[in-house]
This record gives structure tokens, sequence and C-alpha cells, in this order.
């Protein structure tokens, strides 16, 4: 039986998202059907089409007690609405039901595994949360929670280990039939862990192992873990909170963590090889993935940072956005990214130049414009003993707006900035990104939809993305150089 919250939230979301005009809405990221959008949730396959749920609150454009948004797609690009899929509704989950995942059952059904969130007022005065996992069972429309959640709660919590921290289950079946699910959490000593239960049904799960232990390196609670195994290789992909930069590395504070190593199989810990960054813009996290039919790792995330959550525009009925998913490889010890195939659809209007001689100069070619483009560059120095010093392109522009990449090849280091995108207030605007090999030919691909822009690097071995905050008709590109540079660029509008 459906409660009165769910009922709420769902006619809530029905009268208000009528009033939202597609064209204010991006043309191919998923924003939340009504209000305010977070984490993505569930991504899964499920009857023939993706499911996407997220973390949501309808009622307003900011965080508040969290729902369960939700809406399916064939190609990934073009979402329809689906109603609520959870509420606050039960006493566990009081205060929220916050991020998870969902899976296929034997029976066809769908199952989501969720953190239920409820608080206790402490001897203070002050309040806690207490972080419990639970379940509802549906059918890709309305699911119904499981009568005896939750299902795992503190006293299946390694000794000395956070309840108040212990969240964002990922699930997913192992080869050798079991259910398998990473859970955030903290430890005694403050930091980020990854906690990893297993069970034979999906309902009755047990302790397994601590899969992976932060220990103080990057940031402190490790959220929204996602583990899978690609290209011969382990992947643990997290969101850490309060990282430190290293070198341009980690600089977003709550940014995301991508650790690739060998599943050592007799004590279920992740033996670490290799680290990075998963994105070097300014608005990526908590990603999540999915296994597509067809075989391949795709991932999205929430593009948004949390401390620029307070620019918006004040009379918009829906805040934040969905990354482009990705498709996702590991190639020498890093993860590579590049936009799913199906953008590929997309493509019209192509437009070419090859060649083209840049030196001292601001240029724009014909018919190179737009703010829903796919546009991929290649820049190589015309003059290999006396290469240029800088390059840059400047997007969504107009004789006020712009956003701009300025490469300077001597550092290799790739800037984004979108400080004259029409901001009016000095939030984070710039961030850099060491480009790694050589800087004899910089390849990039960038993808523009009406409040965003992401850029994949040197086919993908990095991503920057970044919304922003333009008037939709300032459409210019343009190309600058400071010295010799060549580039050949190829763009293409998306329908």
């Amino acid at each position: 039986m459906t409660s009165q919250t769910l009922r709420d939230a769902r006619h809530y979301e029905e009268t208000s998202a009528k009033k939202i005009k597609s064209e204010e809405r991006p043309a191919f990221h998923l924003s939340p059907y009504v209000g305010w959008m977070n984490d993505p949730n569930g991504f899964s396959w499920y009857k023939g089409q993706y499911h996407l749920f997220y973390q949501y609150h309808p009622y307003k454009t900011h965080w508040d007690s969290m729902h369960w948004g939700h809406a399916v797609s064939k190609n990934l690009l073009h979402w329809e609405y689906l109603p609520t899929a959870l509420a606050p509704d039960q006493e566990y989950d009081s205060f929220g039901c916050f991020s998870g995942s969902a899976i296929e059952l034997p029976d066809g059904k769908q199952l989501l595994m969720y953190t239920a969130v409820d608080q206790v007022k402490k001897y203070d005065g002050s309040t806690q949360d207490i972080q419990t996992q639970a379940i509802a069972i549906g059918d890709g429309i309305d699911y119904v929670k499981y009568e005896k959640n939750p299902v795992l709660s503190a006293k299946d919590l390694p000794e000395g280990c956070s309840k108040a921290d212990f969240r964002d289950p990922k699930i997913w079946k192992g080869k050798d039939g079991l259910y398998y699910c990473v859970i955030g959490n903290r430890p005694a000593d403050g930091s980020g862990q990854i906690l990893l239960y297993s069970s034979e049904n999906g309902f009755d799960w047990k302790f397994v192992s601590i899969l992976a232990k932060n220990e103080n390196r990057y940031g402190k609670m490790w959220e929204c873990p996602d583990f899978f195994e690609l290209d011969g290789k382990h992947v643990l992909l997290t969101s850490p909170q309060d990282m430190l930069p290293e070198g341009l590395e980690y600089h977003n504070g709550n940014g995301t963590l991508c650790i690739i190593g060998e599943l050592d199989e007799d004590t279920h810990t992740l033996k670490e090889q290799y680290h990075q960054a998963i994105d070097y813009g300014i608005d990526f996290y908590a990603p999540q993935t999915v296994l597509a039919p067809d075989g391949r790792r795709i991932m999205i995330g929430w593009m948004q940072n949390w401390d620029t959550c307070n620019h918006r525009s004040e009379n918009s009925k829906w805040f934040a956005q969905m990354s482009l998913p990705r498709e996702l490889s590991v190639k020498n010890g890093r993860l590579y990214q590049k936009p799913v195939k199906e953008l590929d659809d997309m493509r019209e209007n192509k437009v070419e130049y090859q060649n083209v001689a840049l030196e001292d100069d601001t240029i724009s070619l014909e018919k190179l414009e737009g703010r829903k483009i796919d546009m991929e560059l290649v820049i190589r120095p015309q003059d290999e003993k006396n290469r240029y010093k800088k390059f840059a392109v400047r997007f969504a522009q107009n004789e006020q707006f712009y956003t701009a990449l300025s490469f300077r090849p001597h550092e290799s280091i790739l800037k984004i900035d979108r400080k004259f995108s029409g901001s009016r207030r000095a939030y984070i605007h710039q961030r850099r990104c060491l480009v790694n090999g050589n800087s004899d030919e910089l390849k990039l691909r960038i993808i523009l939809d009406k409040f965003s822009v992401e850029v994949f690097i040197n086919d993908g071995e990095q991503v920057m993305s970044a919304t922003i905050f333009t008037d939709q008709d300032a459409t210019g590109v343009s190309f600058f150089a400071d010295g010799k540079v060549n580039m050949d660029v190829v763009k293409y509008d998306l329908i």
C-alpha cells in the first residue's frame, strides 16, 4: 500500500513539473523532475531499459528530506520521468532515503537497496544520524519496503565502526552466485573505509571484510562506493569528503577517487596499485556504474559541486543535473572515460577544418558555433623547436560572456575557467589539470549542453566537467594562440 508521504510527493511532482518547459532543461543531461537532485542511485538495466534513480527533494530546490526520483531511458540521453520511487515514510528512514543501488532478482522483481536514515537525540541535546541499510521490492514503477527492514544495522558493523556514517550500498551478483554489496563507513580513526557484505538471496546479509582502508590518505569519509572488474583489474570508485590536494589531483574537497588494483580472493581485500581523481573539473561527484547488456561498463555522476550549491537561478523550479553517461576502460593503470556511443547518433551538421594555422591571434571559424555541440580539437605546434606558449578555446561566448579552456604546453597544464560565464559570485570558477603524456599533440573532445561542458582529454585519459550559467544566446566559439599553433577541428550539432 502506498503511503501518504509517497502519494503527496507523486502528486506534487506531477502537477509542478508541468510548469517546467522542456527548453528550460538541459537537452541531453538528466535534471530532476522538479526540485532538488543529487547522487545517482540504482543505475540499472531492467525490463529492456535503463533505470536511473536519484537523491531527490521535490518540494524545493535545496537539499532536504531525501526521496528517490526515478527516470528511464532507452539510449541514456533522453529520459522519461516516472513517479517518485521512495519516500521517507517509515520510522527507520524518517530522516531520508539516502543513496543506494538496484538489481534484478530471479523472480523478475527489482530490488532497491538504500541507506535509511533516522535521528536520535543525544544527552547534550544535539542529534545524531543513525544510518542503516534497507530494501524495497518493485516492478519498475512501484516499490514496497521489506517488512524486515533494516537488513543491515549497527550490529552488523565491525568493532569501532561508525553507525552515523554507514551508507550508500552498491549491490551486484558475483560469479559464485552470491549477492555482494560495498558500503562506505568510518572506522575509529575518523578516516574512511569500504565494507564488503554478502547474501545468498539479497535479503539476508553478513559481513565479509573491510575491502579497502583509507587510513587518512584521501580525505575522510568515503561515500558512494562502486566496485567492479574491468579489463583484468578491479576498480573501486568512491567520493571522499574533505580531501587535501596532492599536486593537481584531488582539488575538489568533496571529490572523487579511483583505485585500481587486484582483489585478494582469500582475504577479500583490494590490493591497491594505482590511484587517481575520476574527474578533474569543478562539478562531478558520487558516480555510479551499470553493466550494460552489451558488456560496457557505463558510469554517470552528479554534475555539481557541494561548495557551489547556492549558485542557482532564483526562479528555476529545478536544480542540478547528471553528467553524460561515460563508457569506462582501464589502460596502463589508468581509468579512461569516453561519452557513450549513443551520443554519436545525435550528431548532425558536420563542420570540419584541417591544419588551421594560428599565430599570435584570436579567430572564429564560419559555421562553428552552438550550445548543444560535440567538438573535437587536435592541437600541434607549428614549429617543434619554437613551441607556442598558450592555446585557448572560448565557447558559450558573446560580447559579455564566455567559458574558456587554455593549455600551456611547457607546463602541460590544461585549465578550465568559467569566471566570465555569468556568475555574480566568487565561487569556484577555475580548475587545472596536469595533462599526461607529451605535449606534441593535444586532443580535446568538448561536449556542450545548455548548462554544462564536459572535456575529454586525449581520448578520455582525463575528463573535466563544469556547469555554466551563461544565457542561451551566447553561442560563439573562438580560438587563441600565443605563438604558432596548428589545429584540426570537427564540430557537430547535437540534435
